[in-house]
């Protein structure tokens, strides 16, 4: 590794090269263009405004990308704080083996191949879409980030000041909504 490349970053070709990746990959996040435009342009000024904290260990996208999630994850927690939502911490188990972890342990495994092929099914995908819109915010910004953006537990809890047991219950409420919204959209039909 003693001859690994440094990478070195060149701004005034950002929005040629990257402005289009940042806003697919921010758009999928947020879903709201306006809102996915802001945040590039944020992310393009942060970037210009640290440029001297870059080491070049990563490439210019991967840098963009993560100050892009990091955006993403502000934008989340200004809305969950902006309405005043209160958290409910439970312990279900106080004490014993399985203290603070039923939850984790009754977490859904991967679906598999076989969920990929039926998600790629166009009414699905948009019934999945408007069920997923339709949680609640906290609900959804924690499932998004969790489940499909595939953030680790501890980052989450860490941006959005909760607890490892409060982030799996409300991943466990967004599951079970969407499950029922599924139910009653798709598989009734």
């Amino acid at each position: 590794m003693a001859n690994a490349q440094k990478h070195t970053l060149n701004p005034e070709n950002w929005i040629d090269l990257y402005a289009d990746y940042l806003f697919n990959y921010a758009i999928t996040r947020v879903d709201s263009h306006d809102l996915a435009k802001d945040l590039v342009q944020e992310t393009f000024f942060s970037g210009i405004k640290g440029k001297d904290n870059f080491r070049g260990q990563a490439s210019e996208r991967t840098w963009l990308v993560s100050i892009l999630k990091r955006k993403i994850i502000d934008q989340y927690r200004k809305i969950n704080s902006a309405k005043g939502q209160k958290e409910v911490r439970m312990n279900f188990y106080d004490d014993g083996e399985r203290k603070g972890r039923w939850i984790e342990e009754r977490a859904p495994t991967n679906w598999g191949n076989e969920a990929d092929k039926k998600i790629e099914n166009a009414e699905l995908k948009t019934t999945l879409e408007k069920c997923i819109a339709n949680l609640p915010e906290k609900h959804k910004m924690v499932f998004l980030l969790k489940t499909v953006q595939n953030f680790e537990t501890e980052e989450i809890c860490n941006e959005l000041d909760i607890s490892a047991s409060n982030l799996w219950v409300i991943v466990h409420r967004a599951r079970l909504q969407l499950r029922k919204c599924l139910e009653e959209n798709w598989f009734k039909n």
